[in-house]
């Protein structure tokens, strides 16, 4: 928390804070009072997770939550409208620099279908693994907000890796089915 208010005092930048903690319910509503803008939890680690979310809405930030590898999104289908966003791991949590798992793309498919289904503007991100090799199959699959860690601070020159990153991703997803009227 400390850590959040010192960047939102040192820039206009919207702060997303991806919480990898236990007990999001006690602790995420710090983060938005801190000055995060986007406050992620891990569902599998929340008590509650609708309440959760409302309260991060309600402290004015977008409520995101994140599910890991094994969790399928299926079971959260009518908690979808209570998001912002929706984060896929397409890597176990944990530690950054590990190989994208390729059987997340249907679970990417699955939810971009859900979201539609309901009509929803609700952004799907993926985190793990994101790289100029595997960020068109994300977003092809439906993902439209990506975290790419190693692939850009392993750059020689970070900037460009996120341009060319960012150029892959629009590319894809214009031409993807599911961004029709997107």
């Amino acid at each position: 928390v400390p850590v959040v208010e010192s960047l939102a005092r040192a820039t206009e930048t919207p702060l997303d804070c991806h919480l990898m903690i236990e007990q999001p319910d006690r602790w995420a509503p710090q983060y938005v009072e801190a000055g995060a803008s986007s406050v992620t939890f891990h569902v599998e680690a929340a008590a509650a997770p609708v309440r959760l979310a409302r309260e991060i809405r309600a402290k004015g930030a977008r409520a995101s939550m994140a599910l890991k590898p094994a969790t399928p999104i299926e079971p959260y289908e009518d908690l979808l409208p209570e998001l912002d966003m929706l984060l896929i791991m397409t890597v176990e949590p944990g530690f950054g620099g590990q190989a994208f798992l390729d059987i997340m793309l249907p679970k990417i498919r699955r939810t971009r279908e859900l979201i539609g289904k309901h009509g929803l503007q609700l952004w799907l991100q993926v985190d793990g693994g994101v790289s100029a090799s595997t960020i068109e199959r994300c977003a092809e699959a439906g993902a439209d907000v990506f975290v790419a860690g190693s692939a850009v601070y392993g750059a020689e020159d970070p900037a460009e890796a996120v341009r060319a990153l960012r150029g892959q991703a629009e590319s894809a997803t214009t031409k993807a089915s599911w961004a029709c009227g997107h």
